[in-house]
């Protein structure tokens, strides 16, 4: 099944460090980051997964769940957690989920549905494809996708950057201009007409274009 923004993230059962969980139950009524790597013990994700324990406290924050993936069983993560305290200074404190049947690698698009039902005996570079981060509503809808091969470590300042944008659009009808940084000017997107625009946005905005309507950033 391929996937699109707006798509429903598909549910799925797992075991994960933290016990088995319903995906769409654990995510419950918050916003939620699914990450995934495509081997334990490899050494761009180690760095990964130790930065995004890190950055846990400002997913929290955000009323933001995070939870790691990799196709290898729960037992060889809880290992590999062990390495990433010892070399990123962080502990892992967020669910792992094992995937060792990769069920949910392909069911998230992640994986052809030829690879077959077993993580073992593939390397890395038959899962290079899984390496995808998912941004997810609390209506359990897919708001955003970002997809990095294995020689490039992901940027997780620019997914919490992303997250931003995704819940300050949910809640205001704004978008977010290139580069944008929480408290910066925003964009009032043209299907809000401008006698709709007045009542959004009574202090007034700058017309730059008929179609580029730039206001201050709406207050939570």
């Amino acid at each position: 099944m391929s996937l699109r923004i707006n798509s429903e993230a598909p549910n799925f059962t797992a075991n994960t460090t933290q016990g088995v969980i319903d995906f769409h139950e654990w995510i419950g009524g918050s916003w939620a980051i699914l990450f995934s790597h495509p081997k334990d013990f490899t050494p761009v994700c180690t760095t990964e997964l130790g930065y995004m324990a890190g950055l846990k406290p400002e997913f929290d924050k955000r009323n933001t769940k995070i939870v790691g993936l990799s196709v290898d069983p729960v037992d060889n993560h809880s290992r590999w957690a062990m390495d990433i305290e010892e070399t990123q200074g962080h502990a892992v404190n967020y669910p792992m989920i094992g995937d060792p049947e990769l069920r949910v690698a392909m069911l998230y698009d992640m994986l052809p549905e030829d690879a077959g039902t077993t993580s073992e005996g593939r390397t890395a570079a038959d899962n290079a494809t899984v390496r995808s981060v998912f941004v997810i509503g609390p209506d359990k809808k897919i708001k955003a996708m970002l997809t990095y091969p294995m020689s490039t470590g992901r940027n997780f300042d620019e997914v919490l950057r992303l997250l931003d944008s995704c819940q300050l659009t949910a809640k205001h009808t704004v978008a977010t201009p290139v580069n944008w940084r929480p408290g910066q000017d925003v964009i009032i997107p043209p299907s809000v007409s401008d006698d709709q625009a007045r009542q959004k946005f009574p202090g007034g905005w700058k017309t730059v274009k008929p179609y580029l309507r730039v206001v201050a950033q709406p207050q939570s």
